[in-house]
């Protein structure tokens, strides 16, 4: 077998946007290296001058060199037929297939990553950075911070490592579609197989332990294994691998739960890799404010963080339907609500406040007390309990799990007091809503 050890210099941390300085290549049987390939590149961009100040390669060093795709053909060739190997592979893997494929050539070859082999081969040392286990091993490391010498320390390190494998644990590592070969360098692969087939949320972790991102799933085990299966070479993509160190879940009876949970945790942890609903707000709600002549109005419009409407609604026709409707069932003034200006307005002119007011808080009274009250109950985590999501005057109240339907499901309130609560939002109070109209069956309505 034979490896290709493979170091890189870069402009930045990403492929996607960014160009290689340097590279280098040593080609090894197990036991020594028999070639060994360097070659400034010129990237066709600025390095960056602190990039310049790591590296020692500058502008001018580069401005002769050979664009990548001048050697492509050349590197292509060395690394055919060879086990992909750099101390964190996937980093120097996602640029090297990019700027290949940008010239016309596609790379396949298995990967092996020094740095997971070497916490295998050789644990409990304290770091497992380059720098620092080559200094613990006492292989020579000339030119730090340049292909040339991280290259042929990287070499010497795969010796001692293939020297050290006892186990076989290298061939473990490259047979098939192994974890090893692509999980992010500083997450356990025991965690990802420790990952269940069932419904729920997972969480990536940085090193401090903080949420990094949080996920839904059918397949928990299925789908965090899908966010390592490809290395795009985009920044978002490069620096969410290089900061997972950890994996939890939660396990929950069903998608749904599931759906409302992952809603929940990210407005609650905002983790810096969920974009989607971190900042989600409904668009409108209808409010009730006093006029200076003492009359209080109804209103739909957008919602605000600092006012909590009474009810929320996807589009403003919703809401102006809604409206008409208490206006129609309550004489209500369509100019006092903003329906309609004074001179469209055609209903009597209210002078009374005190009077006009009562109708309005008689509207608001209605429109709470007729928003649906409902659980839906499903399959739960158990064979003898149920999952239960309760929907009280129109808000989401908690969820959970029961065991007694015929005690606990009396009431709203009885079960409201045996689960969790949730705090609402319009997203999941739609998504409740949604389910609940396709699977009428799961419903439990409340008087």
């Amino acid at each position: 077998m034979l490896y290709a050890v493979v170091d890189i210099e870069t402009t930045g941390s990403f492929a996607a946007s960014n160009g290689i300085t340097e590279i280098a290549i040593a080609i090894h049987d197990g036991t020594k290296v028999l070639h060994f390939y360097e070659s400034l590149v010129n990237p066709h961009v600025p390095i960056p001058y602190f990039i310049q100040r790591l590296t020692g390669i500058t502008n001018q060093m580069v401005a002769n060199a050979p664009s990548f795709s001048e050697i492509a053909a050349q590197v292509n060739d060395l690394l055919q037929d060879k086990v992909f190997v750099a101390h964190n592979v996937n980093f120097d893997y996602s640029f090297v297939k990019h700027h290949l494929q940008e010239a016309g050539f596609d790379l396949t070859t298995r990967k092996l990553c020094t740095i997971r082999l070497a916490r295998k081969v050789i644990p409990g040392l304290p770091a497992y950075g380059l720098g620092k286990i080559t200094q613990r091993l006492g292989i020579t490391h000339a030119n730090h911070h340049r292909a040339g010498g991280d290259a042929l320390a990287t070499a010497d390190l795969l010796t001692i490592l293939t020297e050290k494998d006892t186990e076989g644990i290298i061939p473990a590592m490259l047979k098939g579609r192994n974890a090893e070969q692509y999980v992010p360098p500083h997450l356990p692969v025991t965690e990802l197989e420790e990952l269940p087939a069932v419904t729920g949320v997972y969480y990536f972790y940085n090193a401090t332990g903080k949420a990094i991102y949080v996920g839904k799933a059918r397949n928990i085990r299925k789908r965090v294994r899908t966010h390592f299966s490809n290395n795009k070479p985009t920044r978002q993509k490069q620096d969410f691998l290089r900061e997972t160190h950890h994996i939890s879940y939660r396990q929950c009876g069903t998608e749904l739960m599931a759906h409302i949970l992952e809603s929940t945790e990210i407005r609650k942890l905002w983790p810096a890799y969920n974009r989607s609903q971190r900042g989600y707000l409904a668009q409108f709600g209808l409010f009730m404010y006093e006029d200076m002549q003492g009359f209080k109005r109804l209103t739909v419009e957008k919602t605000r963080r600092s006012i909590k409407p009474l009810y929320t609604f996807n589009t403003i026709n919703e809401g102006h339907f809604r409206l008409r409707q208490l206006i129609e069932d309550f004489s209500l003034c369509s100019r006092l609500c903003n329906i309609s200006k004074a001179t469209e307005c055609d209903c009597t002119e209210p002078h009374n406040p005190e009077e006009y007011n009562m109708r309005a808080e008689k509207a608001v009274a209605y429109l709470r007390e007729n928003l649906p009250t409902f659980a839906i109950v499903d399959r739960g985590l158990e064979d003898n309990e149920y999952s239960c999501i309760l929907m009280k005057n129109g808000n989401i109240c908690g969820m959970g799990y029961i065991t007694d339907k015929e005690t606990q499901l009396k009431s709203a309130d009885i079960l409201e007091e045996c689960i969790d609560p949730l705090q609402d939002n319009d997203y999941i109070r739609n998504l409740v809503l949604r389910h609940a109209t396709e699977y009428p069956e799961k419903c439990i309505i409340f008087k």
